[in-house]
């Protein structure tokens, strides 16, 4: 189809004049290309050009001529006549001529020849397909409306009145059409067309689909044209396939569609499906594929992702040869990367090639940053293989493993790690995975990986016991707590918060059970602060431990006087950033630093590597200590404050006998300031102050002053 691309390009920039020109050079064709006609007719009845184009389609009538097959000439021309805006005499000939030859047996042939307006020869556009549609409105066939009322079922039809009477899914109730109507807006379908099958028998056509989805997807794709995965589920779901069994039947539908030789699967989810004409191995998509020279990232993916799909394939020697050999090429790339070789060395292995021509002990030995390397790596299972490649190569794997332990995102690569450390009886594993109980904030995914862990109790981990679930929940809190305030981590709180509430709260009930009553008192006060919570989920949690420990039956949480830190709303969220930072900017870099110091050779003897684990052990000092603030923290609300005596939250007028004044106001630690007094409910000052009314005296560096007023600090 050579010239099908000039033609669409032309009604892409909407340049008549062009398409024009190369039309006349096409028509004068000595041979014709039947598929790349009918698809040029039909790109520009499409567009825009179609009414000034009518004007010329004729032309095409000297390559119609040269069509051989009887079907396809009757193609051709119902497209010209549908396009064509001339209605001369010759061409109204024509067609009159067309129909006689092909429907002459018909007795209503003269009245249907009357009705699409070929008898009076004034316009006679689409008569063709207008006395098809005559010969297919009967009852209980089914049209298409083009203007949309959707697909729609013939109940009665009257040649004598020229009226139809049908149904269509859009609609309510029934709709009588005038022959008039119907030929400008209707369209036959057949009764195995896609859109004729789910309007009149869509149970039948829900177990078909059941059955064999590919089919049913093939027959959409047919009728329909290409569809991208959305206009499937757009065309099928609720209306063939009920809305809540979707994602599983899409989900099997789309694994064997893959595997369909016949159906062309997009690239990217935006695009479509699409049919092939005829047959195409998988074999021949992957070479077609690997002709058009992609980087080494795009190869590595495209052969992973075939021989995830299509791993039968490999029984062919040949070919197996073949993906050896453009392997090999690849690792001679200018522009690969050592992720990149190292994956193509485990292709290799997986292709049973020559053992000299692998190469990943070498990688893995002279690589600076194995971290780097597996960040690098996109495929899972190469993440996994190389795990194991460092387990069997480095003799420091257990060190290795241990830094990576919490840096890997994903939680099989984690389970693996854990399992060898385990298995080595590594003496460090407990202190990596105390960190984490201690720091929740640091690596917020691998803590609620190793958190259901040890809730599981399907395997024996460390920390598993009463004492380790019990810290762990502490540290689930805060976390979730802090989360709550990250719009951006909304469905990582999301998840939290359904693994605190489901199956009925049991996880609460279960961890309720076996803390001790200072431990419920802090879950109940962490739980009260935790904004991303529901009040009826905060009340089922005091509940729970009501239950669990019935001395709390009056207990509340105003009652808690015990090492509250009182925080604005202002003063929180800057602690919270400032955790933030300290936890992932701060920390990152620091395991960087250890990382490159790492990198430079004999630990024992290296300044660098040592400070930057002085500056990590300051870091979570720091981190920890905040995080233990915070934990403590409660807000302070407007509500909360009282001016009948002097509290947290006030600002008081004082003066000295000498007509001094001087202004305090009393806030929580992390709000204290010293040059603007500002000072912590915590500090002498403010101790000696508390709980004192109008009036009365205290000392302030060696001066008596006279509190004159108390002031709300939120007002």
């Amino acid at each position: 189809m050579t010239y099908l691309n000039d033609f669409k390009e032309k009604i892409k920039e909407n340049d008549y004049p062009g398409f024009i020109k190369i039309w006349e050079e096409y028509c004068y064709n000595d041979s014709v290309d039947y598929d790349e006609l009918k698809s040029i007719l039909l790109e520009a009845s499409n567009s825009d050009i179609k009414e000034k184009f009518g004007q010329h389609v004729n032309r095409a009538l000297s390559l119609y001529e040269k069509i051989q097959d009887e079907e396809k000439k009757h193609d051709i021309f119902k497209l010209i006549i549908d396009i064509q805006t001339r209605n001369d005499e010759d061409l109204a000939s024509l067609v009159y001529d067309h129909l006689e030859k092909r429907y002459s047996k018909d007795p209503l042939f003269s009245e249907k020849i009357r009705i699409i307006g070929l008898r009076s020869r004034q316009d006679f556009q689409g008569a063709i397909s207008k006395y098809e549609l005559l010969n297919h409105i009967d009852k209980g066939k089914f049209v298409f409306h083009k203007a949309g009322w959707g697909t729609g079922e013939v109940l009665e039809c009257s040649l004598l009145r020229e009226e139809l009477v049908l149904e269509f899914e859009y609609l309510v109730g029934h709709k009588s059409l005038s022959f008039e109507n119907a030929l400008k807006t209707l369209i036959p379908l057949d009764d195995n067309h896609f859109l004729a099958r789910r309007f009149g028998n869509p149970d039948f056509l829900e177990k078909q689909a059941k059955e064999n989805p590919v089919e049913i997807i093939k027959l959409l794709i047919q009728d329909l044209g290409p569809k991208s995965a959305s206009e499937i589920k757009e065309n099928l779901s609720e209306l063939v396939i009920p809305s809540d069994e979707w994602n599983k039947w899409w989900q099997t539908a789309r694994a064997k569609l893959k595997k369909d030789k016949f159906i062309e699967s997009p690239a990217s989810l935006n695009e479509p499906f699409k049919l092939r004409k005829k047959e195409v191995s998988h074999e021949e998509i992957l070479h077609k594929s690997l002709e058009n020279k992609p980087k080494p990232k795009e190869i590595i993916q495209m052969i992973h992702s075939f021989l995830r799909d299509f791993s039968e394939t490999l029984k062919n020697e040949d070919f197996k040869n073949s993906l050896i050999s453009k392997l090999l090429d690849v690792l001679s790339y200018e522009d690969v990367k050592e992720s990149e070789k190292l994956q193509i060395y485990f292709f290799l292995e997986t292709l049973k090639a020559e053992k000299e021509l692998i190469n990943t002990k070498q990688i893995i030995e002279e690589s600076k940053s194995l971290t780097e390397l597996l960040h690098e790596i996109d495929v899972i299972s190469f993440k996994k293989r190389l795990l194991l490649s460092i387990r069997k190569y480095k003799k420091d794997w257990q060190e290795i493993f241990l830094d990576l332990f919490f840096k890997v995102d994903q939680n099989i690569l984690r389970d693996y790690i854990l399992q060898e450390l385990t298995k080595a009886k590594n003496v460090k594993l407990k202190d990596k995975i105390k960190e984490l109980m201690n720091h929740p904030l640091i690596q917020p995914l691998a803590f609620i990986w190793y958190f259901q862990k040890i809730i599981s109790e399907k395997e024996k981990v460390p920390f598993s016991d009463k004492e380790g679930k019990t810290k762990f929940f502490e540290g689930f809190l805060i976390l979730l707590d802090h989360l709550g305030s990250k719009p951006e981590k909304k469905d990582l709180a999301k998840k939290m918060v359904n693994i605190l509430t489901g199956n009925k709260f049991e996880l609460v009930r279960d961890i309720m059970k076996i803390a001790n009553l200072e431990q419920v008192k802090e879950y109940i006060l962490l739980s009260t602060k935790c904004g991303v919570l529901e009040d009826h989920d905060i009340k089922i949690i005091h509940s729970v431990a009501k239950v669990a420990h019935p001395s709390l039956n009056d207990y509340s949480s105003s009652e808690i006087p015990e090492d509250i830190i009182w925080m604005t709303a202002e003063g929180y969220n800057k602690l919270k950033n400032k955790i933030e930072r300290l936890s992932s900017v701060e920390m990152i870099d620091n395991a960087k630093e250890i990382e490159e110091a790492r990198s430079h050779g004999d630990l024992r003897e290296n300044a660098e590597y040592k400070a930057a684990l002085e500056r990590r052990d300051r870091l979570q000092s720091e981190i920890k200590l905040l995080v233990d603030q915070i934990s403590k923290a409660k807000l302070l609300l407007k509500e909360d404050v009282t001016t009948e005596k002097v509290n947290v939250g006030t600002v008081i007028d004082c003066k000295s006998p000498h007509g001094e004044k001087i202004t305090f106001t009393i806030l929580g630690p992390f709000e204290a300031k010293a040059e603007e007094n500002i000072i912590s409910f915590q500090s002498k000052l403010a101790k000696d102050i508390l709980g004192k009314t109008i009036g009365e005296k205290f000392l302030f560096k060696n001066q008596e002053y006279t509190i004159v007023d108390i002031r709300n600090y939120f007002e």
